[in-house]
C-alpha cells in the first residue's frame, strides 16, 4: 500500500485513475466508476443525492482493511451502504461508496434458534425465514423489512411495528464483529475481546472509560439518558450504552448500534432472538376523530396489544383504493382516524382469551364503526397491508417535481394526543396540505409524510421554516425525540445538539474523534456542524414517465430483480432516468456526462432487464419497470422492424418450423464436429449480425416431438400447448422418456378429463415474445389471434383453455387491454388455465397417489408468483413428494424466453443464490413451470429441471 500512497499523492483521484488505484487490491470488476454506475448508486430512499467518486463491491473484512488504509492515505471519505432504502441520507456519499449486500449474505442459526448470526447484506425478512422452523425471529420489525437488511437495521437500531424499545437492535445484540477505521478488527464474542480492544486501541477504550466517568459523575445527564432510552429515541449516538456497560469492548459494540455507518464497519452480528408467536388477533378499529384515537392507545397498551398503529384521515385515503381495503374506510368523515391493533399469544389455547380481551377493551372505545377483527392470515395480511403502504402509496400520487419526505418522531405517550394535533397545525400553517401521519402509537411514536419542491428557493425557505417549527415543537413544548427509529442521518444532524444539550452532545462529538478521528468514515452523517446541512444536497426530480414519476426510490423492488448484481435494479434504472432527464438541457459538462450515460443505457439499463414484473410484486404501489422497459424498447426499433414483427406474428408457423429446423441443424452438426463447434458458428455469426443472433450452448435441447393425437369428443378442456412445448424438446441428459405434453395428456385420461390438443394449434403464439421486445402491434395480434381460435376450440367458452407453460397463461390472462372490443367480450367468457391450477384443482383429485418420491426442489417462475400460483405448485408437489424445498432465495432466473442464449451472464448472475441453494440439496427431482426457466436452471445448477407433470406422473402412474 506504500507506492499506492506515493501515486496518490500526485494523482487527481478522478474516477479513471481511482479506479486504478483500487483495483490493486480490489478485482477490478467489483470497481465501478462508468458515470452510470456513479449515478445509479447516488441516491437512497431520502430525499438527499450525493454522487460517490467510486462504488466498491467488497469482499471480506481484509479488503475493508486495505479500504480504510486507501481511505486515509487519499483522504477520500468511505460510506458503507447495504440495501439503499436509509431515509434520511445515509447511504449516499461523494467519496467512495463501499457496497456490503452482494457478497455479505451469510445468516446461521445458533442455539436452537435462540440465536442468529448474520452478515450485512441479508434482508430481514430473510433471517426470520431461517427462523421460521424454530418459531422464532429478530426483534426489529420494520415495515421495510422485505427489502432492508441487517447492516441497516443494526446502523439505524431499527425498531418496527411490535417491538417498541425493548427488543429493538439494540437490546437484542448479543455481540458484533466490527472493523476500526484504523483497521483493528475485534469480534466481541472473543473471551479475549476486551483484552484485545484495549491492546490495539488503547486511546479509542481509555477515551471510553473516561466518557462513561463523566456521564456517571453528572446525576442531571444520568437520568436525562436513561429517561430518553425509556422512549424510542435514535436521534445521536446510543450514549445508554455508556451505562449499560462497563467493559469498553461492550461498551463499544452498542454504541456501534445505531452509529449509522460513523464509527467502524458491521462485518457479523450474533442476535438474540425472539419468539414468533403464531396466535394472532388483528383488528381495524375506526374513530370519529384523531384525538380519540390516542385517547385509545394507553387502554389497549395495558390490555397487552402488541401492536397499535395510528392512522390519521389523510394516511387512510391514501389507501382506501387499493384493492381489498374495507368500503367503510371511504366513508370515513374528514376528521377521522384509524387504530390497527393486534394481540398475539405462543398458545391456540389462547386464541379465545385474545378475542375476549379485545372484546372488553374495545366495547369502551368511542367508534364510528364496528371493528373489524380477524384470525385469517390473509385478511390480517391485507390489514397490515394498508399499513406497511401509506409511505409509498403518498409518494405515488405527488405532484411531478416533488419529492416525498417522511420523518419519525416521539412524544410521551400520555401527550400524544395533544401533540399529533399539534403536528397537524403545523402542517397547516407551512402549506403542507397533503400531509399524512401515522405510527406506532404504542410507543408514541409518529412518522408523517409530506410531498415536497426543492426546485426553487421558496420551496426550500418552506421546508426549512417547517424544520425550524417542527424542532421546537417536539423538543422544547413535548421533549420529544426528533428521531424515533430512522436514524439521524443528514437531516436531524444539525438539530442533535438542540434535542440533547451540549454535554450530551460534546460526548457524542468526542466519541466521533476517537473512534474515526480523521473524519472520513460517513462525515456530515449525526455529527455535523453546518446548521443548514439539511438543506443540502437535495435529490432533483424531473418529470420524465409515469412509471418514474410516481417511484419515490425506496428499493423495495431491488432485491425482486434478476439483473440487480449484473447491472442495474428497477430503482437504478429509475434513477439513470430521471438523471438523463435533467442534463437534457445541460451544456458543456452536463452534456458529456449524457452522452456517456446514454452510450451504456441499452444494455445496463433495457437489453438485461428480463421484463418479467416482479418488481411491481415488490413495489409498493406496483410500479412494473418491465412495461416501461418494453416501452423503451419499442422506441428504439424502426417502422421496418416493427412491420417485419408483425409478419412474423401473423406467420408464426414458419418461424415454429424454422427454430425446429435450427435446432435439428445445430444438433447434428455437433454430432458431426463436436460440442463446440455451433458455439463458434453463433459467436461468429453474431460478430457479424449483432445481438440479435442468440448463442448456441451445450444445454441448447433438442427438437420436439410431434403432438400426440387427440379427440374432440368427450374432451373435458382444450389444451393449448404454448410454443415453446411444440418446439423445444429434451434437454442433453435428461431421461428420453415423456414429453410435458403426453404427460398431461396421459394425466388427463388417468384421471377421467380427457384434453383434446387442435390440430390448428401450430403457428399460434401467446405474443409474450413479441412484447417482451417492444413489438406491440405484433404482440397484440398474436393475443387476438390467440383469443379467436380459443373462442372457436372451446366452443365460445364452454371448455376451459389449459395452458402448459406458465409465462404464457400470464401474457394471456393479462392480455384484454390488447385486444379488440369484439376479442375482449369473447375473452370475458374464456375461462384460461395454467397447468399448475388445473392439475391441482382438476386432475390430482381424481388421481390415486401411489408412490412419492423422496424429495423434490421446485423453481416457481415469476409468472407463478404473479398468478398467486405458488402455493399451489407446492401442495401439488407435497402430494406427490416426502419433502419439498423451495430456495429461499428463489426469484427470477433471468432466461426471459430468450433472453438466457442472447445474454446468459443475465441467468448466470440472478441464479447465483438460487442454484447454490438448489444444487446443495441433493433432491430425487428438480421442477418448474416454464420450458425456458427449466433450461436456464439447469444451467445454474448442474441438475436437470423437468415440468412438474413428470412428478404427478411418476406418483401417480400404475
Amino acid at each position: 500500500m506504500a507506492g499506492i500512497a506515493q501515486e496518490i499523492s500526485t494523482a487527481s483521484t478522478a474516477p479513471n485513475e481511482l479506479k486504478e488505484l483500487l483495483g490493486k487490491f480490489i478485482e477490478p470488476g467489483r470497481v465501478l466508476t462508468r458515470p452510470i454506475d456513479r449515478i445509479a448508486f447516488a441516491s437512497d430512499a431520502s430525499f438527499y443525492r450525493l454522487i460517490p467518486r467510486a462504488v466498491v463491491l467488497a469482499k471480506g473484512t481484509k479488503e475493508i482493511q486495505s479500504l480504510f488504509r486507501f481511505s486515509h492515505q487519499s483522504r477520500i471519505p468511505l460510506t458503507f451502504r447495504t440495501a439503499g432504502t436509509s431515509l434520511s441520507g445515509q447511504a449516499v456519499t461523494d467519496g467512495i461508496l463501499v457496497e456490503v449486500a452482494r457478497y455479505w449474505k451469510a445468516v446461521s442459526v445458533e442455539a436452537g434458534g435462540k440465536k442468529v448470526r448474520v452478515q450485512p447484506g441479508v434482508i430481514g425478512a430473510h433471517v426470520n425465514r431461517a427462523l421460521l422452523p424454530h418459531r422464532a425471529k429478530i426483534g426489529p420489525d420494520p415495515a421495510s423489512i422485505n427489502a432492508c437488511m441487517i447492516g441497516g437495521i443494526l446502523s439505524n437500531n431499527s425498531s418496527g411495528m411490535c417491538c417498541g424499545v425493548a427488543l429493538n437492535a439494540y437490546h437484542t445484540l448479543d455481540s458484533l464483529t466490527f472493523v476500526l477505521p484504523s483497521g483493528t478488527a475485534i469480534d466481541s464474542a472473543d473471551p479475549n475481546a476486551n483484552e484485545l480492544f484495549r491492546e490495539r486501541e488503547p486511546r479509542l477504550a481509555e477515551g471510553l472509560f473516561a466518557l462513561r466517568r463523566e456521564i456517571l459523575a453528572h446525576p442531571a445527564l444520568l437520568e436525562r439518558i436513561r429517561a430518553k432510552y425509556r422512549t424510542k429515541n435514535t436521534t445521536g449516538y446510543s450514549l445508554n450504552a455508556f451505562i449499560d456497560f462497563e467493559r469498553p469492548v461492550d461498551i463499544f459494540a452498542h454504541l456501534l448500534i445505531g452509529s449509522e455507518g460513523t464509527l467502524a464497519f458491521l462485518a457479523e452480528a450474533v442476535l438474540n432472538t425472539v419468539p414468533d408467536l403464531p396466535v394472532k388477533y388483528t383488528g381495524l378499529l375506526l374513530f370519529p376523530d384523531l384525538y380519540a384515537a390516542c385517547e385509545a392507545i394507553v387502554p389497549l397498551r395495558e390490555a397487552d396489544a402488541k401492536a397499535v398503529e395510528l392512522m390519521d384521515r389523510a394516511s387512510l385515503r391514501s389507501v382506501e383504493d387499493q384493492p381489498g381495503i374495507p368500503a367503510s374506510i371511504r366513508k370515513l368523515s374528514p376528521a377521522a382516524a384509524g387504530l390497527l391493533v393486534e394481540f398475539q399469544s405462543e398458545s391456540e389455547s389462547d386464541r379465545q382469551t385474545l378475542e375476549s380481551r379485545a372484546r372488553a377493551i374495545v366495547g369502551k372505545l368511542k367508534l364510528v364503526e364496528p371493528p373489524l377483527f380477524t384470525h385469517e392470515p390473509a385478511e390480517q395480511a391485507l390489514l397490515w397491508k394498508i399499513r406497511a403502504g401509506m409511505y409509498p402509496a403518498v409518494g405515488a400520487v405527488r405532484m411531478s417535481g416533488t419529492t416525498v419526505i417522511i420523518e419519525d418522531v416521539a412524544f410521551p405517550v400520555e401527550h400524544l394526543a395533544d401533540a399529533a394535533l399539534d403536528l397537524t397545525k403545523l402542517f397547516a400553517k407551512h402549506r403542507y396540505d397533503n400531509a399524512i401521519i401515522f405510527g406506532h402509537a404504542k410507543d408514541g411514536n409518529l412518522h408523517f409524510v409530506m410531498t415536497q419542491s426543492f426546485n426553487d428557493q421558496a420551496a426550500v425557505d418552506q421546508y426549512a421554516g417547517f424544520m425550524e417549527e417542527l424542532v421546537k415543537l417536539v423538543v422544547d413544548r413535548y421533549h420529544g425525540a426528533l428521531k424515533a427509529e430512522h436514524g439521524t442521518g443528514r437531516n436531524i444532524a444539525p438539530f442533535v445538539e438542540t434535542e440533547w444539550g451540549w454535554e450530551a452532545y460534546s460526548i457524542m462529538k468526542r466519541l466521533k474523534q476517537l473512534a474515526d478521528p480523521e473524519n472520513l468514515l460517513n462525515p456530515g452523517v449525526i455529527i455535523n456542524s453546518d446548521p443548514k446541512a439539511y438543506l443540502h444536497h437535495l435529490k432533483p426530480m424531473p418529470a420524465v414517465e409515469p412509471e418514474v414519476d410516481k417511484c419515490i426510490e425506496c428499493g423495495y423492488c431491488e432485491s425482486k430483480c434478476p439483473s440487480r448484481d449484473l447491472t442495474t435494479t428497477p430503482r437504478r434504472r429509475i434513477v439513470i432516468r430521471r438523471e438523463m432527464a435533467r442534463l437534457q438541457n445541460e451544456t458543456g459538462a452536463g452534456r458529456e456526462l449524457l452522452a456517456a450515460l446514454e452510450a451504456d443505457f441499452p444494455y445496463d439499463v433495457l437489453d438485461t432487464c428480463a421484463v418479467d414484473g416482479l418488481c411491481a410484486t415488490a413495489c409498493p404501489v406496483a410500479i412494473d419497470t418491465g412495461q416501461l422497459t418494453k416501452r423503451l424498447r419499442g422506441m428504439r426499433h424502426s417502422a421496418r422492424a416493427q412491420s417485419f414483427a408483425s409478419y412474423l406474428a401473423e406467420n408464426f408457423g414458419r418461424v415454429e418450423s424454422g427454430v425446429r429446423m435450427a435446432l435439428r441443424a445445430g444438433h447434428a452438426i455437433e454430432s458431426v464436429f463436436g460440442a463446440g463447434a455451433m458455439i463458434g458458428i453463433t459467436r461468429l455469426m453474431r460478430f457479424f449480425a449483432g445481438q440479435a443472433i442468440p448463442l448456441w450452448a451445450r444445454d441448447v435441447p433438442s427438437a420436439a416431438h410431434r403432438l400426440p393425437q387427440t379427440q374432440r369428443q368427450n374432451a373435458e378442456a382444450i389444451y393449448f400447448p404454448s410454443c415453446i412445448s411444440r418446439v423445444m424438446g429434451r434437454l442433453p441428459g435428461e431421461p428420453d422418456d415423456f414429453t410435458a405434453v403426453q404427460l398431461l395428456v396421459s394425466l388427463g385420461a388417468r384421471a377421467g378429463v380427457p384434453v383434446h390438443i387442435p390440430e390448428s394449434v401450430a403457428g399460434l403464439c401467446c405474443g409474450v415474445p413479441f412484447s417482451s421486445k417492444g413489438f406491440e402491434p405484433a404482440h397484440a395480434l398474436a393475443c387476438n389471434r390467440a383469443i379467436e381460435r380459443f373462442w372457436e376450440w372451446s366452443g365460445e367458452g364452454g371448455l376451459p383453455i389449459v395452458i402448459d407453460t406458465s409465462p404464457c397463461t400470464y401474457g394471456l390472462l393479462t392480455s384484454r387491454l390488447h385486444l379488440t372490443p369484439m376479442n375482449q367480450g369473447k375473452f370475458d367468457r374464456l375461462r384460461i388455465l395454467d397447468s399448475i391450477a388445473f392439475v391441482h384443482g382438476t386432475l390430482l383429485p381424481k388421481l390415486k397417489i401411489r408412490r412419492k418420491s423422496a424429495s423434490a426442489t421446485l423453481h416457481t417462475v415469476c409468472s407463478v408468483e404473479k398468478m398467486s400460483l405458488g402455493s399451489k405448485l407446492e401442495a401439488v408437489a407435497r402430494a406427490c413428494s416426502g419433502r419439498v424445498k423451495i430456495p429461499a432465495n428463489t426469484g427470477c432466473c433471468g432466461f426471459a424466453g430468450d433472453r438466457g442464449f442472447l445474454l446468459p451472464e443475465l441467468t448466470a448472475s440472478a441464479t447465483r443464490l438460487e442454484a447454490a441453494e438448489a444444487a446443495a440439496e441433493n433432491s430425487e427431482g428438480y421442477f418448474s413451470s416454464s420450458r425456458t426457466c427449466e433450461i436456464g436452471m439447469s444451467r445454474a445448477t448442474g441438475r436437470i429441471y423437468r415440468s412438474f407433470l413428470h412428478l404427478v406422473e411418476q406418483a401417480t402412474r400404475e
